[in-house]
């Protein structure tokens, strides 16, 4: 053996709460609930940046009026850790953003597993076998008139050959208002939050690049050393640090939503009504906000937008070279002329109608108010990314949120701090590794895994926002 060989990999300093310096790139739902978390173990130093000019950043998945809070999961762990987050969202912290209205799940064999998961953690769930049975689950406000044909009401569709189950356990949660609470919260324990700082390139602790990260470099020249660097960039990880050739593994994909205006009255009919998810279409439809506004939007492998990277950054010791395109956000602040960065494709557009026609015949007559190409990150499977950087021991990733990731906002980063300080098991360590097989991954919850390329000409206009007549 060449005495080079026993020679130990370069490495930052062991993590000590009372010393450490922590610095966190993005202030997102993986970033500020890693945060709160870190603090809750004692650490004292932590800094978190975001590109945004204003926090909560306006094209960040989690700034939203409201998300699906749900332990509907056809994998126990999720099911559990689900769980856990409905009891902590019902803490006075969150100042009652959190809406128990109930989360019906209809459609085939991962509604099935959902539902055994659900009962074996004591769930407060009920099966809906048929049609009727579904129906009997929605408000008494949406059922027919006494002299009414049950079938001939169009405020519910009729779910023939559809069964599923009801669990009371869930609801939805104020989105933007929780990312602003735990923001606050975040700040008031002594984190310094900073915005307008985007990331230009790590910093590594040696000249040529094999040591570990211990820091970055911001745009605007500033420069932020740290023990341990923790990227949490969302949607925008993949294309900001292209050196990383993260891949497949952290892939930004555009999800559609639409979004319906209520008048008052109708919004009183529709008040009580419980989150409806169809793991058969990938719809899922949520009660009237305070602004007597419904969200809907379809679960599904969603759009791509692949862009040459501009910049170049590279700190990695195992950082390879970069791919000819990244898929990266479009968004209301990259494309703001005419709020054209809002527009979803009108073919995903007109699905979303036909399914709601499924569930609320009524509300699928009406015109769109808006609409909102949701970006999240995706990886193969459906698990997160949440580890350490390959050959980089000062470079940790927590990511990949894959479109269920806000749910957990209150414990989400108990996940990541177990994770960075070497507490937790195994089997959740290699759940969620950067370097984890995913050639044979596929997600589940998905109705399809294979994206497409979002094409600017196929974009929705305001004909598209009216009802089309077949």
């Amino acid at each position: 053996m060449s005495p080079q060989s026993t020679i130990p990999a370069p490495a930052p300093p062991p993590l000590h709460p009372a010393t450490s310096k922590i610095l966190i790139i993005g202030a997102g739902t993986f970033g500020l609930s890693t945060a709160y978390h870190l603090q809750d173990d004692g650490f004292q130093d932590i800094t978190i940046l975001d590109k945004a000019a204003e926090l909560p950043a306006l094209d960040a998945a989690s700034t939203d009026i409201n998300k699906v809070v749900r332990s509907t999961y056809a994998n126990s762990f999720y099911t559990q850790l689900a769980r856990d987050a409905i009891a902590r969202w019902k803490d006075p912290m969150w100042e009652g953003c959190y809406h128990e209205s109930g989360v019906i799940c209809v459609g085939g064999a991962y509604a099935d597993k959902s539902y055994e998961n659900d009962v074996a953690e004591g769930a407060r769930v009920s099966l809906l076998p048929d049609a009727e049975k579904i129906r009997s689950a929605f408000p008494a406000s949406l059922w027919p008139s006494e002299h009414e044909h049950p079938l001939r009401s169009h405020l519910l569709g009729d779910f023939a050959d559809y069964s599923g189950y009801v669990n009371l356990d869930g609801g939805w949660a104020e989105a933007t208002r929780a990312i602003k609470i735990l923001l606050d919260s975040v700040m008031a324990r002594g984190a310094k939050i900073e915005s307008g700082k985007e990331v230009m390139t790590l910093l590594n602790s040696t000249g040529d690049k094999s040591g570990y990260t211990c820091g970055a470099i911001c745009v605007d020249g500033s420069t932020y050393p740290a023990d341990r660097v923790i990227l949490a960039t969302g949607s925008w990880t993949a294309p900001s640090f292209p050196g990383l050739a993260l891949g497949r593994r952290c892939l930004a994909s555009g999800q559609s939503l639409a979004s319906l205006q209520l008048t008052q009255e109708e919004s009183e009919r529709y008040r009580e009504i419980p989150v409806v998810l169809d793991f058969r279409s990938g719809l899922h439809v949520l009660p009237p906000n305070c602004d007597n506004v419904i969200k809907i939007g379809l679960h599904a492998a969603g759009h791509t937008h692949m862009v040459t990277p501009s910049t170049f950054e590279f700190s990695s010791a195992n950082a390879t070279g970069v791919p000819r395109k990244i898929s990266t956000p479009r968004t209301i602040l990259s494309h703001p002329e005419g709020s054209d960065g809002l527009r979803v494709p009108r073919s995903v557009l007109r699905a979303i109608r036909d399914q709601l026609k499924v569930v609320y015949p009524d509300l699928a007559e009406k015109p769109w108010a808006g609409t909102r190409m949701c970006w999240y990150t995706d990886s193969p499977g459906g698990d997160w990314v949440i580890g350490h950087f390959p050959g980089d021991s000062g470079l940790f990733l927590a990511t990949s949120g894959s479109g269920h990731a806000f749910k957990f906002l209150p414990n989400i980063g108990r996940v990541v701090v177990d994770i960075l300080r070497g507490r937790a098991d195994s089997t959740t360590k290699a759940r969620f590794a950067m370097d984890r097989d995913i050639s044979r991954a596929l997600n589940a919850e998905r109705v399809d895994n294979c994206p497409q390329e979002l094409l600017p000409e196929e974009l929705c206009g305001p004909e598209d926002m009216l009802p089309y007549v077949k």
